[in-house]
């Protein structure tokens, strides 16, 4: 068994962003869980089914890529996926807080487990989930930060 990485999210909608944050963590390690969180409180407006078809075709058919969804602890998804690595994406100083705060509290949950802060490519470094649904909202074309197949279902959803 190899490296193997867990990046979770709620991908909603998967964005460039995310993208790059699977490419890099792929030239790191050896298999990559990529696992769509059922996050309620975040009302997303794709199901995670919907969520994990839309990151599947963007991401094709990479043999070191798996790809699901998931309701719980991350941790509790990394054993049972015999991952020693949460991936955690940084975009801004706004984020590292919140996302440091989780890295300790997993810490406390599993000690076996690692988090990794990982950082979007500088191309798509401001964008985010929610910012991309709002262009969308307002008409504003998203093409340069969402793949086109993730443009076309956020227009059919929101307009």
């Amino acid at each position: 068994m190899g490296r193997r990485a867990v990046y979770i999210g709620s991908f909603d909608p998967v964005t460039n962003g995310h993208l790059s944050v699977i490419d890099t963590a792929l030239r790191v390690f050896d298999e990559l869980y990529v696992a769509v969180a059922c996050n309620i409180e975040k009302k997303p407006i794709f199901t995670a089914d919907e969520r994990v078809s839309l990151i599947k075709k963007a991401v094709g058919s990479k043999k070191n890529v798996h790809i699901g969804s998931f309701d719980g602890l991350a941790v509790d998804y990394a054993k049972n996926n015999k991952a020693s690595v949460l991936i955690r994406s940084l975009r801004a100083v706004s984020d590292f807080e919140q996302e440091f705060q989780m890295a300790l509290a997993n810490r406390r949950l599993a000690k076996t487990i690692e988090t990794v802060f990982l950082m979007p490519s500088e191309d798509y470094f401001f964008i985010s989930s929610r910012l991309i649904k709002e262009i969308v909202k307002l008409g504003g074309s998203v093409k340069d930060f969402v793949p086109p197949h993730v443009e076309d279902v956020l227009r059919k959803k929101l307009l």
